[in-house]
């Protein structure tokens, strides 16, 4: 399981990990909301890993079986290897001196909350909030934290599929006999 589990977790953490440098030095043109989308729209290619994977380990199975919790497991620990390399980019990106996200991140909401009318004591309340989110955010470990979050739903929607659509139950011996597939 660990081969499987590497490998694949890996490849949808590179494919996770370019996109995101890829996109890097235009994150001020897309924008927050084109940003985001941009980001799990990656996120649902990266994670056809997990079918992938999942699938590998099923057909190296003793006859090509697995439980529908063993693929919840495998595609679980895929996830985790590939959310942990986006995360990775994620901090060096962050913390290493280039990254102007949050004053980026706090003008676009702010500008969002005034277009949509907002009263300027709600505005200046969303300020503060931002303020506070950023002291927040500013931790390494929270901020990984909260950077594992980003890919979870799409993640599990990927594995619980996976999980699903793979998963076999091993046939009786009485039933291999009768489909002849058994030897008497």
């Amino acid at each position: 399981m660990k081969s499987v589990v590497l490998k694949y977790g890996f490849l949808g953490g590179a494919v996770l990990s370019a996109m995101f440098a890829a996109t890097l030095p235009f994150h001020e043109q897309l924008g927050m909301d084109y940003g985001m989308l941009v980001g799990y729209a990656t996120m649902v290619v990266a994670f056809t890993c997990i079918y992938f994977g999942v699938r590998q380990y099923r057909d190296r199975q003793p006859a090509r079986t697995i439980t529908f919790g063993r693929g919840v497991l495998v595609g679980s620990a895929i996830m985790l290897v590939a959310s942990a390399c986006y995360t990775a980019t994620w901090e060096a990106w962050y913390f290493g001196g280039q990254s102007n996200f949050f004053a980026v991140y706090k003008a676009a909401s702010l500008k969002k909350l005034e277009a949509r009318g907002a009263t300027a004591q709600e505005i200046a309340a969303m300020n503060v909030e931002m303020d506070e989110f950023k002291v927040i955010y500013d931790n390494p470990l929270t901020n990984a934290a909260i950077t594992m979050l980003e890919p979870l739903p799409v993640g599990v929607v990927y594995i619980l599929l996976s999980a699903a659509l793979l998963s076999r139950k091993p046939r009786a011996a009485g039933a291999l006999a009768a489909s002849g597939d058994g030897t008497s």
